[in-house]
């Protein structure tokens, strides 16, 4: 049995939600739960409590945490496992919102580490499906300060200082730890984040459940972490074309691609010394490696081992998929 390191899978963890729908099933191919809402696929993560287990190869069974303990820098890379351990830095998400989320904020890495011992959030959303008239919320409308901010909260007129973005297919929106957000309904995306589940939520629509209680709220947290500055533009412009690849998103937590091809593409990792993730949103691939090939089809994402430096990706249609990794930025 061969003990080298290979593409792998991961069996995907189900968070029902209040707010989720059946686009996981429909769209991605995920389990579907006639009892349940799935709202999230957590596709690779290492939060505690929910750490992903591989799915495909002699690996199966193990999980990510056991399987960077043995492979270490070989699988994410020398200066990953040198910083982040056996902990991997990132958690890979499907979202479908079928109602709104809560507008919440997340705190950066030093505030999470004051506070809860963890790494902060920041993250990026790839929409893979909207509804006519969706939208989204990113970051406020207006220049607001804590105390018109809490003026507006408190007088349930939060929603008249926020910024909503009409949302289509293929739109992207880096979301900085400490900018407020939320996914309204109608949408179904991708979310890349650092691995941390830390979330501080600030309006809830006014929603309660069936005993007619409203989820707890983190008003006094999140002034802290609130970013309340106006930005110019929220939404991240780019220009995908067909056989080369478009970035997404750069950043010191990771850089993301998005790569739509029809023909046979080489991607070389040689200088890079970090895992890189794909996640296919559309079509179907083989990965070649060494004399060994992987398909990965719509709604699977599989991470390839640092060691390798090259592969060749062969699609089976013409596929799209977002192409995620750990650049050595200095800060």
């Amino acid at each position: 049995m061969s003990t080298t390191l290979y593409p792998l899978k991961f069996k995907p963890i189900y968070k029902e939600k209040i707010w989720g729908g059946n686009k996981l099933h429909t769209l991605l191919n995920k389990e579907n739960s006639p009892q349940a809402n799935y709202g999230e696929s957590w596709e690779i993560s290492a939060v505690q409590g929910d750490v992903s287990v591989v799915s495909n190869g002699f690996l199966a069974g193990n999980s990510l945490e056991e399987t960077i303990e043995v492979y270490m820098g070989d699988l994410v890379g020398e200066r990953i496992f040198e910083k982040y351990g056996q902990e991997f830095p990132l958690l890979i998400k499907f979202i479908d919102a079928n109602d709104k989320l809560s507008v919440q904020v997340h705190p950066d890495d030093a505030l999470a580490k004051k506070r809860h011992q963890a790494y902060g959030k920041t993250e990026m959303w790839y929409v893979l499906q909207a509804d006519e008239n969706a939208k989204l919320i990113s970051g406020f409308s207006t220049k607001v300060d804590k105390a018109s901010y809490l003026n507006k909260l408190n007088n349930k007129q939060l929603e008249s200082i926020l910024n909503f973005e009409g949302v289509q297919k293929g739109d992207v929106f880096f979301i900085p730890a400490g900018r407020v957000h939320a996914i309204c309904s109608g949408i179904l995306l991708a979310e890349i984040q650092q691995t941390s589940d830390v979330t501080y939520r600030i309006y809830d629509w006014d929603r309660t459940d069936n005993a007619g209680n409203s989820r707890e709220l983190h008003t006094d947290l999140a002034l802290e972490a609130l970013d309340f500055k106006k930005y110019d533009t929220y939404k991240t412009d780019y220009v995908s074309a067909v056989n080369k690849t478009a970035r997404l998103a750069q950043s010191k937590y990771f850089s993301t691609n998005v790569l739509e091809f029809e023909n046979i593409i080489e991607r070389d990792y040689a200088l890079l010394d970090s895992f890189v993730i794909y996640i296919c949103v559309e079509g179907a691939f083989d990965i070649l490696y060494d004399t060994e090939t992987e398909q990965v089809t719509t709604g699977e994402s599989i991470l390839l081992p640092a060691i390798f430096d090259q592969v060749r990706l062969v699609p089976k249609t013409k596929a799209k998929l977002i192409e995620v990794y750990i650049e050595d930025l200095k800060d």
